[in-house]
C-alpha cells in the first residue's frame, strides 16, 4: 500500500507527504530522519492519512492536499478517523 499522510507539528504547521511504509515514516519524522522541514518542529502527530493501491495515486493526493489551505487540511484532518488506522 501506498500512503499520503497529515501530520501535526510540534510548533502547529502542518505537513504532508507519502510513503509506502506509514509506521516506519512517522517514526523517521519523529526521530528527525523523515525530512528537514519537522526535523525542527518535532514531535509530530499523525492526524490523517489515506490509503492507495499505487505510488503515483498517493503523490497525486499529496499534491492536492498541498494545493489545499490551512483551513481546509485542518478540516480533513478534524473529518478522519484515527482508529481506522
Amino acid at each position: 500500500m501506498n500512503y499520503t499522510y497529515l501530520l501535526l507539528c510540534a510548533d502547529g504547521t502542518l505537513y504532508c507527504g507519502w510513503t509506502n511504509r506509514l509506521e516506519e515514516r512517522v517514526e523517521a519524522h519523529n526521530s528527525g530522519k523523515g525530512a528537514k522541514y519537522t526535523k525542527s518542529r518535532r514531535p509530530v502527530k499523525l492526524v490523517y492519512f489515506e490509503a492507495f493501491a499505487t505510488r503515483a495515486e498517493a503523490m497525486r493526493r499529496e499534491a492536492a492536499i498541498k494545493r489545499m489551505t490551512r483551513a481546509e487540511k485542518l478540516r480533513l484532518a478534524a473529518g478522519w478517523d484515527g482508529a481506522a488506522r
